[in-house]
């Protein structure tokens, strides 16, 4: 499946946000493998954080005056939150950013595979819960509910994935929709 997703992301033209009103931002899209299933890594924020107190979302954050590039903030942001060596990943490829509607960020996403069994280390200011999440469980038809969601004034599609009592919301449910839609073509498999 890696080869394969890397070969979708790089083939498609990522939609991108251009809007100077909102932050920068971006995060990256853990996968790894374990006993021949992929897993998702997420994070729950704590109730400290200064935005998305509470929810669960990829690592990231906004871009820093260091960051050179939004990969640099995604990388440096999953390192600063779960303990991710940047030695450690390896970018497959970008998604379409998203923006948010409960606060002002563009989010760009960056999907990346990563070792397993791995050593994570949470930031306890920042992370709540370290959430790993099998690809199948996500792609079961009875884990997604379409919703809507208001955007600069405007209602837009929207989606919530349910697992084990978890609520995936907002941007982050947007780019795991269209992640998962391309995990389908990469791997085809039967889901419930």
């Amino acid at each position: 499946m890696e080869a394969e997703l890397k070969k979708i992301l790089a083939q498609r033209h990522k939609r991108q946000i251009v809007d100077e009103s909102r932050v920068p931002s971006a995060v990256l899209v853990p996968i790894f493998k374990k006993e021949g299933e992929y897993h998702i890594v997420f994070i729950k924020r704590t109730e400290t954080v200064k935005v998305h107190k509470g929810q669960i979302s990829f690592p990231g954050g906004n871009r820093d005056a260091q960051d050179k590039t939004l990969l640099d903030t995604a990388l440096r942001e999953a390192t600063e939150e779960i303990g991710l060596r940047i030695r450690d990943v390896k970018v497959l490829g970008e998604l379409d950013d998203e923006a948010t509607t409960t606060s002002n960020y563009i989010v760009t996403p960056f999907v990346a595979m990563i070792p397993w069994p791995y050593r994570f280390k949470k930031s306890k200011t920042e992370v709540d819960e370290i959430i790993k999440i099998p690809v199948t469980a996500l792609l079961r038809r009875d884990s997604l509910k379409p919703a809507t969601e208001v955007l600069d004034g405007k209602t837009v599609d929207s989606y919530r994935y349910y697992y084990r009592g978890k609520v995936i919301w907002g941007a982050t449910a947007r780019i795991l929709n269209k992640l998962l839609d391309m995990i389908s073509r990469a791997m085809p498999q039967k889901t419930d």
